[in-house]
């Protein structure tokens, strides 16, 4: 019987199936030519549907794919019932595809699906390994952990300053010095989640504000951002005291006697006490971050935070951003503020790394604001070993780290005028690094890759962000030292950085100017330059690069204006033959 002269009807499914079983075991045994799996055979269609190209686009009924598991079981061993199959007909079937007819042209091939473990994706090997993290949002420096090793002492300081604000009382002002990466910011985080706790606990108005004056650098947007947040939750209070008073109020309307155990003697009493809670809310106007005249959203913040009864301590990170930026107005403004104050008090925490800038305040603004200070010291390595090994217990699962990584980190971090921001970082990277290469635990080189990581990321980063002009200037002193010319001097970079500015087509900036960007440059910690006395001669800045040589130039090579210059290396000639 030819495969397109049998369509069973849908009743006929289970009849149809066993043909199809029937009919695959004969296909194996024609001349040993095809070898069909016994499993492919009894889940694929019947044979007289494959060969019809019209059949071919039509859906397997319902009937037919729920009988396909059971076939083995509902078989009839001794059914004779078969569907021959011709030798030409055998050829145009596909068994790789289950007995496809690869003659159909409606058949779609491009969907077979493969193996698991031919169809793994992009991140299947990568998630395959066990992680070595347990939490690494821990070794951030956004995070604030519970317990700050070997500060102690600066803690207790700011805790006894801070305490007088839960007894309702206005606090000095502090303010805290320290280099970078000595464990300020996250001290006074950490002693103002305390002090906030502790005012929920006894019920005591008091609240803690942060502003990061590195980002918010201008009086107006200090005072706006405060104004808002201080708008926002009058809002939230007066939305919870209005929910009570309705309560209250519609229970006066069916029994006027429960006004007897409230403020109220009577119910226009509390009509009117809710209506001024809803002009109040009305009135409430948040402060455009540009706009209005910085005179209206000083009195939009006063009259917000003087709403109601509290004490708040304004945390200004990084305080000499914000007097370099904007001068010393808004500290003046904050620190006379309690004077006009009738509900509030204010208190104000300053966190800086410059040991100096009150030296630039107006006396009267040093005298109130200076009134308590806190400096915090560098770490040793011995504390910052401490430190590592009381995040890494945590961020890390357990046996991960040999014995010298962290006192590594520590001595690498130590170098650095004890930075524990960038031990913590070297920690991290140098488990990423583990971590990528699929490493169970995170061994002393990948400590040093770590190292070199950091280091390269910074430069480029600095490099990558340098105006065009100092670009140029840089990319002079690379080709002078790849040329073997030791103790670059100011002239030989401006000889250079002038053939540099005609190639591209840039404005040639006085030797003057070029040696002030050179200062910038060596301040940056990009070269090194020094200041060398030639006698009669006058004085001239020699130096040196203080970064990867290679990877610098790659970097300025990515700006668009650089990497027109060719064949730089006649400039730099031609300056020697002149």
């Amino acid at each position: 019987m030819d495969e397109g002269e049998h369509t069973p009807p849908a009743d006929e499914s289970g009849d149809s199936d066993r043909a199809g079983e029937d009919s695959s075991e004969g296909d194996a045994e024609i001349d040993g030519e095809i070898d069909v799996d016994a499993d492919e055979s009894s889940s694929s269609a019947s044979p007289s549907k494959l060969s019809s190209p019209d059949d071919a686009s039509k859906p397997t009924s319902t009937a037919d794919s729920e009988s396909g598991p059971d076939l083995d079981a509902t078989r009839d061993p001794t059914s004779s019932d078969s569907t021959d199959i011709s030798p030409d007909t055998v050829e145009n079937v596909d068994v790789g595809s289950g007995g496809r007819d690869r003659s159909s042209p409606d058949v779609d091939f491009d969907g077979v699906v493969l193996d698991d473990d031919e169809n793994q994706g992009l991140f299947d090997d990568l998630l395959s390994g066990e992680p070595i993290f347990e939490n690494k949002e821990v070794l951030r420096p956004s995070y604030t952990p519970h317990e700050l090793p070997h500060r102690n002492d600066q803690i207790n300081r700011m805790a006894t300053i801070l305490v007088s604000a839960l007894r309702g009382e206005t606090p000095s002002n502090i303010l805290i010095y320290g280099k970078t990466g000595t464990g300020k910011t996250a001290s006074a985080k950490f002693v103002s989640q305390e002090l906030e706790s502790t005012s929920q606990k006894y019920d005591v108005p008091c609240e803690v504000e942060y502003i990061n004056c590195e980002v918010t650098d201008t009086q107006y947007r200090v005072l706006a951002q405060l104004a808002n947040t201080f708008i926002e939750k009058n809002q939230q209070v007066i939305a919870d005291r209005l929910d009570r008073l309705r309560e209250l109020r519609s229970a006066a309307g069916d029994d006027p006697e429960v006004l007897s155990d409230s403020d109220f003697s009577t119910i226009d009493d509390l009509d009117a006490r809710i209506a001024e809670f809803e002009t109040d809310a009305d009135e409430m106007e948040e402060v455009p971050m540009t706009g209005w005249p910085t005179d209206r959203v000083y009195s939009t913040f006063f009259e917000a935070v003087d709403y109601h009864e509290r004490v708040v301590v304004i945390m200004l990170d990084e305080i000499d951003k914000l007097v370099e930026k904007s001068g010393d107005d808004t500290l003046y403004n904050l620190s006379r503020m309690n004077s006009e104050l009738d509900r509030s008090r204010i208190s104000i925490m300053g966190i800086s790394n410059d040991l100096k800038f009150t030296d630039f305040l107006d006396p009267r603004v040093k005298s109130s604001l200076g009134e308590e200070e806190i400096v915090f010291p560098p770490y040793d390595a011995n504390q910052l070993r401490d430190i590592l090994q009381h995040r890494a217990d945590i961020s890390f699962k357990q046996d991960a780290l040999t014995d010298d990584v962290i006192p590594l980190c520590a001595a690498f971090a130590a170098q650095e005028h004890g930075d524990a921001r960038r031990a913590l970082d070297l920690l991290r990277t140098a488990g990423e690094l583990a971590e990528r290469s699929q490493a169970e635990i995170v061994a002393e080189e990948h400590v040093r890759q770590a190292q070199d990581k950091i280091e390269l990321d910074r430069v480029v980063e600095v490099v990558r962000t340098l105006p065009t002009q100092s670009k140029i200037v840089l990319f002079a002193v690379i080709l002078l030292e790849k040329n073997g010319v030791h103790n670059i001097n100011t002239g030989e970079v401006f000889n250079i950085y002038k053939r540099l500015c005609e190639e591209i087509d840039a404005d040639v900036l006085t030797q003057r100017r070029v040696t002030d960007l050179i200062s910038e440059l060596d301040m940056l910690g990009i070269v090194n330059a020094v200041v060398v006395s030639k006698g009669r001669y006058g004085r001239t800045k020699e130096m040196g690069l203080s970064v990867p040589v290679e990877e610098t130039e790659a970097v300025l090579l990515s700006d668009s204006r650089l990497g027109d210059i060719e064949n730089a290396q006649p400039f730099v000639q031609a300056r020697f033959d002149n």
